[in-house]
């Protein structure tokens, strides 16, 4: 059963996650930017430039949830939901934007590794820079999907990957670097390698987080298993005979629907409604306070069922 949670509660932890998130991005990616200029490493200006996709990213999910609290109003019937789908799909392309970035400067710099070019010994202060950022960004991985699952976001859980992609970036900045200091010249190669295995891996998510908010946008319904939930939480309604021509799709964090069910054909309308209200209340129980729903009322023939 989903927990009850109102758009404006949700809106509320989307936007201080959020918020957090963008002042940490800020402080590390100045860090990052000093580190890799003073530290003489561009594999560290590199990751602090991912690290600016971050904190725009974060604008992009601050901005979406500024529309999605609104409530329902004439011009949007079933509300604001779609803004947190398109604004998750705005991210998800951002991620695939980072990691396109991330393998383009892997393989040149391997190119130029492999020619001969000698790549200048990074300072310290990179090596401790990178360090700090895996650890910060996976803390904020972990603190913002907590959030996200908690609200039912998916709009909150990309930008947690963001977090991740950015931490899984430093991990290959950190052996590139960690390569050069202490291994010698020719281990600096560990940095490329480990930037485009870093850049896949991120490509994989991003294309997943693609993959589900495209499906929201174009109205594709919900898997099979959850249509039978559905069925099965109607049909426990007392008074509802059978029911047919199930349709759902996700807007945002909500659902909505429409559903016909079959009730005794010598039923008042009053009782009827009651029936209707009675699927309602558990629908809702099931899906979130918020889901709309149209019940279509049919009378129940035993004899040509």
């Amino acid at each position: 059963m989903r927990e009850a949670t109102t758009s404006e509660q949700r809106a509320s932890k989307g936007v201080k996650v959020t918020f957090n998130g963008l002042v940490v991005n800020i402080v590390l990616t100045l860090f990052k930017f000093l580190a890799g200029i003073f530290g003489q490493s561009t594999a560290m200006i590199a990751d602090a430039v991912h690290s600016v996709s971050d904190t725009a990213s974060d604008i992009v999910v601050l901005l979406g949830f500024r529309y999605v609290k609104k409530p329902i109003d004439d011009s949007h019937n079933y509300g604001h939901g779609k803004i947190e789908t398109l604004s998750t799909t705005v991210v998800g392309a951002m991620l695939i934007v980072v990691a396109i970035f991330i393998v383009y400067s892997g393989i040149g710099q391997l190119i130029s590794s492999l020619r001969g070019e000698i790549i200048p010994r990074p300072a310290l202060i990179a090596l401790i820079a990178a360090i700090l950022s895996i650890a910060t960004k996976e803390l904020l991985y972990w603190y913002t999907v907590k959030v996200g699952k908690e609200i039912g976001s998916s709009l909150i859980i990309a930008n947690a990957w963001h977090h991740r992609s950015d931490a899984l970036s430093s991990v290959g900045t950190m052996i590139g670097i960690g390569g050069a200091i202490f291994l010698g010249e020719k281990w600096r190669i560990l940095d490329p390698i480990a930037a485009i295995f870093v850049s896949i891996l991120i490509l994989k998510v991003a294309i997943e987080i693609l993959k589900e908010s495209i499906k929201e946008l174009i109205e594709a319904s919900v898997d099979d298993e959850m249509k039978k939930e559905i069925f099965d939480t109607v049909s426990r309604v007392e008074g509802v005979k059978d029911y047919h021509k199930l349709k759902i799709r996700r807007i945002g964090n909500y659902y909505s629907m429409s559903i016909h069910i079959l009730v005794d054909k010598s039923m008042n309308i009053s009782d009827a409604h009651k029936i209707s209200y009675k699927v309602e209340e558990a629908i809702r129980n099931f899906l979130g306070s918020e889901t709309i729903i149209t019940i279509h009322l049919e009378p129940y023939d035993q004899s040509s069922s």
